[in-house]
């Protein structure tokens, strides 16, 4: 099957489709040895009658089906997140609704296939950056989302916060805003480091803008309250800072009594920080290293993308396989270095395209219009990469889908 694609030049070239790859996802029922967390990007609504760029409209129905889908191949969900355009479109009324409806269907989902995970976004981002005036201020956006949040059942990722970078004079102030969140915090909540490459708001995280020192103050942070941390998702885009990181976790605390946990977020290098020191499952037996320092679990926006791919590999990484869960993710690599390109923000457009290729939903509309990000020529090398990767679910509906995107570019 062939079609003519935009080059970077502008020039046109035909390009012959692969097809589907040959990797199988996981069964129903099996149990990987990485907790594994996609987050999930949400369906606007294209029919609605809003003002795009001012107004949200999600069509539920689509969205939780692909909640549904997350779940029937083995992955968790982390909801309400930056690839649901949390912060970018996704207000906090919608997030909100979209935290208790996915609580929902996790619940109902569970009763058939036990073992949904689904964990959800709380942050201050109901309050205006600028509104914000103190810590106090800050403190008190956290809670009202904690309270909101955990009435419906759910279980807390606590985000970045676009308030406290704004108003935080050093570390102190990081220290004292999670301490208080942590302190109220009913069971343990996973922490969220997003550097600046995905929201440029967020420069400074943790008091500084040296990496080690940033570093420093979030591990003191987990050491003062290891029993109430389940692990910290960091998206550095830099897999020595984040193995630098994991190393020194607590070896003990968490939900399990195992060690706070490193949920990786990089997006560029998961495939390596996944498996763990020397790509190797057994790697550090003997060496008095605990599991959570040499591996991380994941938490991830291009789950959503390569959810097939990444159900096998971890699958095969269960297994004991690790030349299969290498052989299945290495191309996906490129396909997830493409999307989250700088400018990074911009990542979730491609996580969309991917789904609406693939037939999860029926149109290429996001909230807040955020479909316009990424040009033409970039959708087409995506289009490439997500072939190689063998990730063109229907290639006949991919082509046609494609064609249409061309065509309203004037390509035919």
């Amino acid at each position: 099957m062939q079609l003519t694609l935009p080059q970077v030049d502008g020039t046109l070239a035909p390009y012959t489709l692969r097809g589907p790859g040959a990797f199988t996802p996981a069964a129903p029922g099996t149990r990987f040895n990485r907790i594994a967390f996609s987050a999930a990007h949400v369906v606007a609504d294209a029919r609605a009658a809003v003002d795009p760029w001012l107004q949200c409209a999600i069509d539920w129905d689509a969205t939780l089906a692909y909640r549904r889908r997350l779940w029937g191949l083995g992955l968790g969900v982390a909801e309400a997140m930056d690839t649901a355009q949390r912060g970018m479109g996704l207000d906090w009324p919608t997030s909100l609704e979209l935290i208790g409806r996915s609580l929902d269907a996790a619940r109902d989902f569970s009763r058939a296939q036990p073992g949904a995970q689904i964990a959800c976004g709380c942050g201050t981002d109901h309050v205006a950056p600028e509104n914000a005036r103190s810590i106090d201020d800050v403190i008190r956006a956290y809670s009202e989302q904690m309270e909101a949040i955990e009435k419906l059942g759910g279980r807390l990722i606590v985000m970045a916060s676009r308030a406290l970078a704004r108003v935080a004079k050093g570390p102190a102030d990081y220290e004292r805003v999670y301490a208080h969140v942590l302190s109220q915090a009913r069971e343990p909540v996973i922490l969220h480091w997003l550097g600046d490459m995905f929201d440029p708001a967020l420069a400074g995280y943790w008091g500084s803008a040296e990496i080690p020192r940033a570093m420093q103050t979030a591990l003191d942070v987990i050491a003062a309250h290891p029993h109430k941390v389940d692990g910290i998702k960091i998206s550095l885009l830099d897999k020595d800072r984040e193995i630098q990181m994991r190393r020194r976790l607590p070896d003990v605390g968490g939900p399990d009594g195992r060690g706070v946990r490193m949920y990786t977020g990089d997006d560029f290098n998961y495939a390596e920080l996944i498996a763990g020191d020397a790509f190797g499952e057994r790697a550090g037996e003997g060496t008095g290293e605990p599991a959570n320092r040499r591996q991380s679990d994941a938490l991830l926006g291009i789950f959503d993308a390569i959810a097939p791919a990444a159900s096998a590999a971890l699958a095969a990484l269960a297994a004991g396989d690790t030349a299969s869960f290498h052989q299945i993710l290495a191309p996906t690599v490129p396909l997830s270095r493409h999307i989250f390109k700088a400018p990074t923000r911009f990542y979730k457009t491609g996580v969309v395209f991917m789904a609406w290729i693939n037939g999860h939903q029926d149109h290429f509309v996001m909230v807040g219009g955020q479909q316009s990000t990424r040009s033409l020529p970039h959708f087409a090398e995506l289009f490439r990469l997500a072939d190689a990767a063998g990730l063109i679910e229907q290639p006949d509906l991919a082509v046609q889908r494609m064609k249409t995107l061309l065509a309203l570019h004037g390509i035919d």
